[in-house]
């Protein structure tokens, strides 16, 4: 089987009330046709069907305070209770502490470790390789656990071959950086990219910050932009997987987005969406994981399905 993981920064499950949250006001089609015309929410928080299941995860860790970033993305690429191991939430960006449990236990080094092959398809402009140089602590955990786990970071050329997608989507933000060569593709386009890259290797993860950006914002029309753009890749993602063998996981770290009433994260739950191959056998190792359904139990999972002889 080959898993395609795009990781959505920033959304949680939060009330059906259009006037604070954008998934109810934004146009989905991809997403509806997934969840039978019924998006998530508190009061709906479960969906199953022959394609496609959904269920919450918690992403409070069992610890005070609002989740972040750092230790939310530790958690869900780690397996690991990073805020418990550190005693707070923290973000950003990785703590200190926390990176080499990054290097060891991201999802990234295991695969490699039992001889798969996994590839982030992200692909980033010269601006931010410039950016890390000088500031190396500042970078958040997909990348970072790609470099670690010996994944060399995608650039400008990789997304000209066809072998990288813009943290945009489109690729449309490059020309703003100089790059007047890049083309800019359909939000379909994208999710087909994505799905030709399980072709070759056996997980696939993709990072969409953009979620969070208008979650902090609390600009509805950038929210609903953002989502717009996140269905079209959804629906290029369905058109193309072969759902003989192809499983589709959309989550995230933490809430945000779904409550534009407030600037900050939430302690929503977020949604583990489930599509194609196998969803429901994940479902189940989610909700059967030690630590309950919460984003700590993804990594495990992930692992115990795609090298089942370490499972």
């Amino acid at each position: 089987m080959r898993v395609l993981m795009i990781f959505v920064d920033g959304v949680g499950i939060g009330r059906s009330d259009p006037a604070v949250n954008p998934l109810f006001v934004a146009d989905l089609p991809a997403l509806r046709s997934m969840l039978g015309e019924s998006l998530c929410s508190l009061r709906h928080r479960h969906h199953d069907s022959p394609h496609t299941t959904l269920l919450p995860l918690d992403a409070t860790l069992g610890t005070a305070g609002l989740p972040q970033s750092g230790t939310g993305q530790t958690a869900l690429f780690t397996g690991e209770n990073a805020a418990r191991l550190i005693g707070k939430h923290f973000g950003p960006f990785p703590y200190s502490t926390l990176r080499p449990l990054i290097a060891a236990r991201s999802v990234f080094t295991q695969l490699r470790q039992r001889g798969l092959h996994p590839y982030f398809a992200n692909a980033y402009p010269q601006r931010f390789f410039d950016y890390v140089a000088r500031h190396p602590g500042r970078i958040t955990v997909p990348p970072y656990a790609s470099i670690e786990a010996g994944l060399p970071l995608l650039g400008a050329e990789d997304l000209a071959s066809g072998h990288g997608v813009s943290a945009d989507v489109t690729g449309e933000g490059w020309k703003s950086l100089g790059y007047r060569d890049v083309k800019v593709i359909t939000p379909a386009e994208a999710g087909r990219r994505m799905v030709g890259m399980l072709r070759k290797h056996e997980f696939v993860l993709f990072e969409y910050w953009k979620t969070d950006h208008a979650g902090h914002a609390q600009d509805m029309a950038e929210a609903c932009g953002a989502l717009s753009a996140l269905d079209g890749l959804l629906s290029g993602v369905l058109d193309a997987m072969d759902h003989r063998r192809d499983l589709l996981l959309v989550t995230s770290d933490h809430g945000n987005l779904e409550d534009l009433t407030v600037k900050t994260h939430t302690r929503h739950p977020v949604p583990a969406l489930l599509h194609g191959h196998r969803h429901r056998e994940l479902a189940s190792r989610l909700r059967d994981d030690p630590s309950g359904p919460s984003i700590c139990a993804v990594t495990p999972a992930l692992i115990g399905m795609l090298a089942p002889e370490s499972g």
